[in-house]
Formats: structure tokens, sequence, C-alpha cells
């Protein structure tokens, strides 16, 4: 089926049309999910009521653009305001810290433990790392999006990437502990 007409069914509140929808992009969202929930159960009951706001907001959707960055800025946005009303993102106001870049130079770091830490970052360093890292948003853009300073997006990234930087040395520094290399 083409994915215009899947759409204008969808828009017609066709089940079916509904279903092939939610197969063809539930992987892709449920990640765009697990990237900004803490955990895994919380990304399920965000996955889930964000799919409905979808199907609710698809009459919005207006053929122009991608269809796939329409469905992704949805889904994010459904996320990002489960934070809105938590107040320590307008109430945090930090110096901006000097940006580094966080360098993974071993393979042996998996995508699951990458994933893993990146959820464990307190709520504003992990959403504002994913989006400005994950999904290119610009601070501007991402200050918008919290209803934060530029300043403190920035602060907050820098901060995100030196927990994950400090996560990630601990864990080489654990694995080397347990598979000494033979020198």
């Amino acid at each position: 089926m083409d994915l215009n007409q899947l759409i204008n069914d969808c828009k017609n509140n066709d089940r079916k049309a509904q279903e092939q929808l939610y197969r063809l992009y539930s992987s892709k969202l449920f990640a765009v999910c697990l990237k900004y929930s803490r955990n895994h159960t919380e990304a399920q009951d965000n996955f889930q009521d964000g799919f409905l706001l979808i199907f609710n907001k698809i009459e919005q959707y207006s053929f122009k653009g991608s269809f796939d960055g329409w469905l992704k800025r949805v889904m994010i946005n459904h996320v990002l305001q489960q934070y809105r009303t938590q107040t320590f993102l307008s109430l945090v106001n930090e110096d901006v810290a000097e940006d580094h870049e966080v360098e993974i130079d071993d393979d042996n770091i998996s995508l699951d433990y990458l994933l893993k830490i990146i959820q464990e970052l307190p709520d504003r360093y992990r959403l504002v790392f994913n989006l400005y890292v994950n999904d290119g948003y610009s601070h501007a853009d991402i200050a918008d999006m919290l209803s934060i300073n530029i300043g403190t997006s920035k602060s907050n990234l820098s901060r995100a990437r030196m927990i994950l930087k400090e996560k990630i040395e601990q864990h080489k520094n654990e694995e080397n502990k347990k598979f000494p290399s033979a020198k």
C-alpha cells in the first residue's frame, strides 16, 4: 500500500490502516522513546501514549516534509511533555561549562551499555544530551523545547558528557581487571 494512502486511511480512522502504520513504525519510534526515557518500562508507557497521540494528530500532517520526521517530532515532543511539568527543567540555572567531546576509543562498549548509562543520566542531562547529540537539535531549539535558557542547555550537555565519560572509563577499568591483556 502507498504511504500517502495509508496516511489518508489513518486520517479516516481506518483501524486496519492504523495497525499497519503501527507495525511499520513501532520499532523506530520505540527506539526514540528508549533514548528519552529513564528505563524500559517508562519507554513502553511513553510509546503507547505517544502512538495514541499520533493517531489523534495525524489529521494535522499536511504531506509537507518527511512523514518519518513528523512522527519522530510528535513522539519526542510527547516524551518531553512528560518532563515539562517537572520543576527541574525550569529551576536549573547553571554557569556554562566548557563543552568537551567524549570519544569512545574502545570497540568493547556495547550499544546496550551505552543506552543503559544514557538512561541513568539525570533527566535534564539525558534530555539535552539526546536532543543535541542523537537528534541534532541546536541549543536554541533545545532551550525552546525545554523552556530553559541556552546556557543551561550547554551546561547540561557538558555535564552529561562528563558523567558518560566517567562511567565509560570506569566500565573499561572494570573490564580490564576481569580480562587483563597479555603483555
